[in-house]
């Protein structure tokens, strides 16, 4: 169930919302609802997933070797982070 909430922004504003929104074919409830989302985010999470792709890619060979039937077989090498072609 959503919540209706209502704010004042200035003109200015809220003309740059209706751009943005246009341009990315979206609507200005979109845009606000994606930056309140991101405004009460867990701080503690940011970067969080690059980290664990980051992990993932620098130990790519280690997992491959340790579970070999579920090594990526559908990916070019050159295509996948952290693997030699």
């Amino acid at each position: 169930m959503s919540k209706s909430v209502t704010i004042r922004v200035p003109d200015d504003l809220h003309a740059q919302l209706q751009e943005r929104a246009e341009t990315e074919g979206t609507t200005v409830t979109a845009l606000i609802t994606k930056a309140a989302r991101n405004a009460v985010r867990d701080p503690r999470l940011e970067g969080a997933a690059e980290v664990f792709r980051q992990f993932v890619a620098d130990n790519a060979d280690t997992f491959d070797a340790a579970f070999p039937d579920d090594a990526p077989a559908r990916m070019d090498a050159a295509e996948i982070p952290g693997r030699a072609a």
